[in-house]
């Protein structure tokens, strides 16, 4: 980009595109785990049997290469305005928060507010495309099912993004786009205010010569993530069972429960251990997909010279400050002022 379209664009333009980017190179990197997660926690029967690398060979040997990205396009699709909602609503948010509340300080429990508001920003926005995700990487097309048309039988497929969206509106309208978002809700909120919380904690007792080394930021930020899953995985599973409930429940009303109900039927039906089926693969994801997010966004904030948090709050703050007492600021006559410009 040429410097002076660098220069004149604004911070949170800047965000948008840093996350995005971060966002999108992240998430096609851990595809093809992503892919055997959600085989995994929406119990394709014959994936739960093989384990981790019999899934890969499988999936390898009935769709090849291609397999391992099925539903990758919608989930880039979705991640990046996420991504990019995400990182600039929760750099906005704390610089309302410092500008509006000076009282609050910068300490861990900022980013939890901030980190937590964000994701429940950027999950509104985007969670249709989630959804459509979800559902094309939940189906797993044999050779043989390649070019059927008819959509009578039980196994739905889907021809991509549009196809699903389509149908997915047909069936069950605006309603339909939105099943299982309130458990995104529920587990985002959490999840990631306490990612942004255990991550500005853990660089508090980083040494300050080592604040800026990218290592550091990584390893902190790969450790928040994996803690935050943790804590927050058991909705993730309800999430992705509520948005396939319609593929392979052929009771509606079975088919229409809430979050709370679906959380017992999984814990009384298929028991607890099935709420955290697939995060030992989440945790294989979550280690490079926070590592590359933060690296690309780091480098991208650099390269678009977007200031530090610090830097842009105080910077508003004074704005703010300034504009709001326009008296208290000396006249160019006064003593003081003729001092500040030599």
């Amino acid at each position: 980009m040429p410097n002076g379209l660098i220069e004149g664009t604004p911070v949170f333009v800047k965000e948008l595109i840093a996350g995005g980017v971060a966002g999108g190179f992240a998430k096609t990197v851990v595809a093809p785990l992503e892919r055997v997660k959600i085989l995994f926690q929406t119990r394709r029967a014959e994936f739960h049997s093989l384990g981790l690398s019999g899934s890969f060979s499988k999936i390898m040997k009935t769709e090849g290469v291609l397999g391992f990205y099925r539903g990758n396009g919608a989930s880039v699709a979705r991640i990046v305005p996420y991504a990019a909602l995400h990182y600039m609503a929760y750099e906005e948010y704390r610089r309302w928060v410092i500008s509006g509340f000076p009282g609050v300080g910068r300490g861990p429990v900022l980013d939890l507010l901030a980190g937590s508001f964000a994701g429940g920003t950027a999950v509104l926005f985007t969670y249709p495309l989630d959804l459509v995700r979800t559902k094309l990487a939940y189906q797993v097309v044999e050779p043989s099912k390649l070019n059927i048309k008819s959509r009578a039988s039980k196994d739905v497929v889907y021809k991509g993004i549009r196809d699903c969206f389509s149908n997915i509106y047909k069936d069950a309208g605006l309603r339909g786009l939105y099943r299982g978002v309130a458990p995104s809700l529920y587990g985002i909120f959490p999840y990631a205010g306490l990612k942004f919380y255990f991550y500005e904690e853990m660089k508090r007792h980083v040494p300050q010569n080592h604040k800026n080394d990218i290592t550091v930021k990584l390893v902190c930020g790969s450790i928040a993530g994996l803690l935050g899953q943790t804590f927050t995985y058991p909705l993730d599973v309800v999430r992705r069972q509520m948005q396939v409930q319609r593929l392979v429940i052929s009771d509606h009303n079975i088919a229409k429960r809430g979050t709370i109900e679906t959380l017992v039927m999984i814990f009384q039906t298929q028991g607890w251990k099935q709420l955290f089926s697939g995060l030992s693969i989440n945790y294989l994801k979550v280690v490079p997909s926070v590592a590359i997010g933060f690296t690309v966004y780091d480098v991208m904030k650099a390269y678009l010279r977007v200031p530090s948090r610090d830097e842009a709050a105080v910077a508003k703050v004074v704005d703010i400050r300034e504009n709001s007492h326009p008296s208290s600021i000396p006249s160019s006559s006064s003593p003081s002022l003729s001092r500040t410009q030599q």
